[in-house]
């Protein structure tokens, strides 16, 4: 079968290495890819949001099968477009993706089913949210409703804090994403994800992750698209992830397949974990990045199998295999990240990154091949993924190996699985 995934990050080439490895897959293409994807796959430029011309070039390469990794394309329906088609594809249509297109349409699904989350209130009136800002005081949490790379959450301490979260999304920093604005409740407690394959009926689950957002060590700094994660998360047991499957992800969907759009692909349910259990802070439609990098490295089973029986409606007696490994990585970004940084510096020591004990792979997220040389060409660049024993040991194992790079123009959070290593796990 050929195989073409969407995408040109670090989950990207995760699924790219990944599906590459599965005796199903003849020939594997990823759409754009990027410079280290082109080592696992066949880059081709092609506009993935550009429906029409991607059918197209889908039938004329005879793709069997597409895997989509980003948010945006199935936001705006490429999955409805490629099976009109008549081209499998992995993900959900646009109106199942609405989970995470609009968190005000997950929000009020949550509401209405029961789903346990954070008490909210929309608002699409500043003045409005301004007013509603200082009836409810701080910590309180700021969110644009549309989608925005990961960045249009900000957990506002200080009333100010929120005032200035919401100035800048009435002045457009995150476009029409933030035309609407969520004012949540501030939840204590730990985060975690936990990811099931979905068919429009069953759920399978898979290992639970947990993820670091902001761009400082010690969980501070601005929010950011992920600076690394590491499975298995110790407050995701398995007592807790049937929790979260029976009280979060099996009844939303349920609620999608009775309201006539049967959500089909990957729902990933970020979650905080509090003293009374596990509560809803967003859901997104794709894997998580980094999160599945780490997913990826722990996982015996064939994953292209189990994305075609999600495809498939055949989910009930599925079942994965996981390597009892734990696996942690560490996301290199380019210095300035979130905000302004440069492209084009070199990345050197990437082989030798890889080749120290074989633990380390390095997932390219951001990177670009320019006259035989690796260029750094996005904000956050490289994934270094690394296995051990326990999270301390697939720590060491990833900072061994981050400190083989040589990228002047990059940095990294040193502290990655800091919660795991505090549990001592």
């Amino acid at each position: 079968m050929n195989v073409l995934v969407i995408g040109s990050g670090g989950r990207e080439h995760a699924l790219c290495r990944a599906i590459g490895a599965s005796p199903l897959c003849d020939r594997l293409w990823c759409a754009p890819g990027n410079g280290g994807i082109a080592r696992d796959a066949e880059c081709v430029s092609l506009d993935i949001m550009d429906f029409a011309a991607l059918s197209a070039w889908c039938r004329e390469t005879d793709i069997g099968f597409v895997v989509v990794g980003p948010e945006a394309p199935l936001a705006a329906g490429i999955v409805d477009s490629l099976e009109a088609a008549g081209i499998a594809c992995f993900g959900p249509t646009a109106a199942a993706a609405r989970l995470e297109s609009s968190k005000s349409f997950a929000k009020d699904l949550c509401r209405r089913v029961g789903i346990p989350t954070a008490d909210f209130a929309r608002f699409d009136d500043f003045d409005a949210a301004r007013e509603h800002l200082r009836r409810v005081g701080a910590p309180v949490v700021v969110k644009a409703s549309g989608l925005a790379a990961g960045k249009g959450v900000t957990v506002a301490r200080t009333p100010a804090e929120a005032e200035a979260a919401l100035a800048a999304m009435e002045a457009g920093a995150f476009g029409a994403a933030g035309s609407e604005v969520l004012i949540e409740e501030f939840l204590e407690g730990e985060e975690a994800s936990v990811f099931a394959l979905v068919d429009g009926a069953a759920a399978l689950p898979l290992a639970g992750a947990q993820d670091h957002k902001t761009a400082g060590e010690g969980d501070t700094g601005p929010n950011t698209g992920g600076m690394g994660a590491y499975s298995p998360a110790p407050a995701v047991d398995d007592a807790m992830l049937e929790r979260a499957m029976e009280e979060i992800l099996r009844p939303a969907v349920a609620a999608m397949a009775a309201d006539g759009a049967p959500f089909r692909g990957v729902l990933y349910a970020g979650l905080m974990i509090g003293a009374d259990g596990p509560r809803l802070l967003e859901f997104n439609v794709r894997f998580g990045d980094p999160e599945c990098q780490v997913l990826v490295a722990r996982l015996k089973s064939d994953l292209l199998p189990a994305l075609m029986a999600a495809h498939d409606g055949e989910l009930a007696h599925f079942d994965l295999r996981w390597n009892d490994r734990a696996a942690l990585c560490v996301v290199m970004a380019a210095k300035g990240y979130p905000g302004a940084y440069e492209k084009g510096d070199e990345i050197r020591g990437l082989d030798e990154a890889e080749e120290e004990d074989g633990s380390a792979t390095v997932f390219h997220a951001g990177t670009e091949r320019r006259d035989g040389r690796t260029v750094a060409a996005g904000g956050r660049v490289l994934g270094v993924t690394a296995t051990g024993r326990d999270v301390a040991e697939a720590q060491a194992a990833a900072y061994r190996a981050v400190d083989r790079i040589d990228w002047p123009g990059g940095f990294c959070r040193r502290d990655i699985g800091w919660r795991a290593l505090a549990r001592g796990v």
